[in-house]
């Protein structure tokens, strides 16, 4: 949930290339439910506090202070999408970097304030081995 769910949804397009499937508007010009996708990636937003119920269990991150969930989306190209989002104004936390777990990651905050690590899969580790690079880490 977002504090201006249109606005993420520009932002979304821009920045990460999302496609909006599902728009359902609630009164006031806010977005009662959204759908977009990333990839093959779907993913669902709403404006808090759309549907007017006293105490909804949605909170944007801002009213939160912050955000403990991060969105983990699989792309062809982490590279060129964290160029793509840096020139939208994504803060980048963390940029593309080969990991322990076979898969070059990037971490970025988009301005809701949601946390998003994008990865493109480079190498499948056997476990055995995952487990040797994490400890030499």
């Amino acid at each position: 949930m977002v504090d201006d769910a249109a606005a993420a949804i520009d932002f979304y397009q821009r920045a990460f290339g999302a496609h909006e499937d599902v728009r359902i508007d609630a009164p006031g010009g806010r977005i009662l439910h959204a759908e977009i996708s990333i990839g093959r990636s779907v993913l669902m937003l709403g404006d808090a506090g759309a549907d007017g119920a006293e105490g909804a269990p949605f909170t944007a991150p801002a009213a939160l202070g912050g955000t403990s969930v991060a969105l983990h989306v699989f792309v062809p190209d982490v590279d060129a999408l964290v160029a793509r989002a840096g020139a939208a104004g994504a803060e980048i936390l963390q940029p593309p970097t080969d990991m322990f777990h076979g898969d070059r990651t990037a971490v970025l905050r988009d301005p809701s304030g949601h946390v998003w690590i994008f990865l493109t899969h480079l190498e499948d580790v056997p476990v055995e081995e995952l487990h040797r690079r994490a400890t030499a880490v």
